[in-house]
């Protein structure tokens, strides 16, 4: 193992934006250790890797595993010198008819869980003085959506989480950033039928949808050291979108 190369933790790195932005650390020399909920996503993980890092399994519904997988990597040697919390889900309904466990399920994965994998790997930070972490939000999270409540909740959330931390650790070298997207061609937008797809792009002021590189783009600038005077940041990547 090279200590001298730096260590990224990024949370569902098997496909959409955790792969886009895995491939450009690697690009820019940082080993990668990319999670998925499945042994298949790890496959697919592994496979573009290759001697770039390595895939793990990570289930964030389930937040007692959290503090476990953490440990075991420590385990192995590897510090975490960036994270990015790029994991998420949606389980849209309107609130009228949402379900307790729509409500949990979205809770949990989106905003408790990186409480718990956050806390897990701050203290390593600290010690060593530096650090970078980077949550993937969504402008969802500042204009809202019709059937989105759990989902808008959990990345809102994330910015007084985010803001706060950003305080805590500002002296320690560690910077605290959300790289907010708007409409990404990712899985999530795949199941929009034609009229969903035209009504949002009506509400994009450059009237395309982004690109999963266009995100991983913004997370290498605050990964560098071109971006150490940025903490406490919400830095918006979606055509315009946040200003309709």
């Amino acid at each position: 193992m090279n200590s001298n190369k730096k260590t990224a933790l990024i949370t569902g790195a098997n496909r959409g934006i955790g792969k886009a932005i895995a491939k450009k650390l690697i690009r820019k020399g940082i080993r990668v250790i990319g999670t998925s909920t499945t042994q298949e996503g790890v496959n697919v993980i592994n496979n573009y890797l290759k001697e770039n890092g390595f895939g793990i399994v990570l289930n964030l519904s389930n937040i007692d595993s959290i503090a476990e997988k953490i440990h075991e990597i420590y385990k192995k040697k590897y510090s975490i010198d960036i994270l990015i919390n790029n994991a998420g889900i949606k389980e849209d309904n309107l609130l009228i008819n949402m379900k307790d466990k729509e409500w949990n399920n979205v809770i949990t994965v989106n905003l408790s869980a990186i409480f718990y994998l956050t806390k897990s790997i701050i203290r390593s930070m600290i010690k060593k003085r530096q650090g970078r972490i980077i949550t993937i939000g969504s402008v969802i999270a500042h204009i809202g959506n019709n059937g989105q409540a759990n989902y808008s909740c959990s990345k809102s959330g994330l910015i007084g989480f985010h803001k706060s931390l950003a305080l805590e650790v500002a002296s320690k070298g560690i910077t605290v950033n959300i790289v907010s997207p708007g409409l990404i061609k990712t899985d999530f937008t795949k199941t929009l039928n034609s009229k969903q797809y035209l009504k949002y792009l009506s509400k994009i002021p450059m009237k395309r949808l982004g690109c999963p590189e266009e995100v991983a783009d913004a997370v290498a600038f605050l990964v560098s050291e071109k971006s150490s005077y940025i903490t406490g940041h919400t830095l918006h990547i979606n055509g315009g979108m946040y200003m309709i």
